[in-house]
């Protein structure tokens, strides 16, 4: 796996709180850079089926890992740099779930992908908790199920900036 499947947080800096911040981008073409301390781009798409999931499994927990692809590899141009993590796909925690209960190892992830995790907390708090699996970049969701409760945290519980991006990810092929 390259440098660019990690999910990086741009240009260290806190926001504090425990609301996110969303900037709903609806133009994909818009070539205005970012200018916040900590920026995390999610797809459109990947929200929303992250969202369908938290409301299907409440009242239990969601847990999932996220992987990225490089902005650089969208058909559209998405106005940050090319190298820059879009979280764009999920990974089922079933996978793998056996060699995983027995051994601890988790083979449903491939090598150098999940870096980022998605967590759903139906009855609160809106922030990170003691006994969350962390991961570089969190996103969380309480109820209502909407992108207002919705947000990004680093693994210290900081709110990051989310930008939402109405993109579709490369179509991927099986080899």
């Amino acid at each position: 796996m390259s440098e660019s499947d990690d999910v990086r947080v741009q240009n260290g800096g806190d926001h504090g709180g425990t609301s996110p911040t969303n900037d709903v981008r609806n133009d994909s073409s818009d070539s205005e850079t970012e200018t916040a301390d900590r920026q995390v781009y999610v797809t459109r798409g990947l929200v929303d089926v992250l969202l369908e999931m938290a409301e299907a499994a409440e009242p239990n927990d969601v847990n999932v890992v996220l992987a990225p692809t490089p902005a650089g590899e969208f058909d559209a141009d998405l106005g940050i740099d090319p190298e820059t993590p879009v979280l764009t796909h999920f990974y089922m925690s079933e996978a793998g779930g056996s060699v995983s209960a027995v051994f601890g190892m988790d083979l449903g992830t491939p090598a150098g992908r999940g870096r980022a995790r998605f967590l759903t907390h139906p009855q609160g708090p809106f922030e990170l908790t003691e006994r969350d699996d962390l991961a570089a970049v969190v996103l969380l969701a309480v109820p209502p199920w909407e992108d207002e409760t919705f947000g990004a945290f680093d693994r210290a519980g900081r709110t990051l900036e989310l930008t939402i991006l109405d993109a579709e990810p490369p179509t991927e092929e099986l080899a």
